[in-house]
């Protein structure tokens, strides 16, 4: 249920509050945690882990503030925190970026290389994300544009982007419109957050912000 009495089966509009921050904001752009039985601080990226969650809002340096004392004022007890921690939650959120490109692909909604994504840009294709690998060429990426209303992202290397489309390498990719692709845009920002990449804008240096 909703704060009107709505019910909400897939809590679009559940809330959180981060226990670094403060700040009460959709759980989309927060990281869940628990407590495991050994007392140490455990990512709950896909968020079913059993236990009380400790949200902590998507980026590395908020991140690592609630490793130096944040989580266990928030658990009210004596807690490890794993000195990788943020590493592994980067780690987990690429992966879990990685395996929606994936099944957006093998549905259809997804195509990489320059043509085929010039392809969908100019013709009728509902473009909802524009991905490009970080190490990409500057100069071919520029040549790509964003939809008014879709997401860019450059958060993922060529690599990362080449496991999603199952092939060595990926510099360009779009995905189309769909429940699908919204969960990669949800998890791609937690991914930028992470990666201190300075997103929000398309290739040709214009912001262009989903609504």
């Amino acid at each position: 249920m909703t704060r009107g009495g709505k019910h909400n089966p897939q809590g679009l509009d559940a809330e959180r509050k981060c226990i670094v921050t403060g700040d009460v904001q959709p759980k989309q752009g927060l990281i869940r945690f628990v407590i495991g039985p050994d007392g140490s601080v455990v990512p709950d990226v896909l968020e079913k882990l059993p236990g009380r969650g400790m949200w902590v809002t998507a980026n590395r340096a908020t991140l690592e503030k609630a490793g130096r004392g944040q989580f266990a004022r928030s658990a009210k007890q004596p807690v490890t925190v794993p000195e990788n921690l943020v590493d592994e939650v980067e780690r987990q959120i690429a992966r879990r970026v990685v395996d929606l490109i994936a099944l957006a692909r093998k549905a259809g909604l997804a195509v990489c290389g320059f043509e085929k994504v010039k392809s969908w840009l100019s013709g009728n294709e509902r473009v909802r994300v524009l991905l490009q690998a970080g190490d990409g060429s500057e100069r071919g990426k520029a040549k790509l544009w964003t939809p008014e209303g879709a997401r860019y992202f450059d958060c993922m290397s060529s690599e990362e982007l080449g496991l999603a489309f199952g092939r060595q390498s990926v510099i360009h990719g779009a995905l189309a419109a769909g429940g699908l692709s919204d969960r990669v845009v949800e998890e791609a920002a937690k991914l930028k957050g992470l990666r201190d990449i300075d997103g929000g804008t398309d290739a040709a240096g214009k912001e262009k912000e989903a609504r």
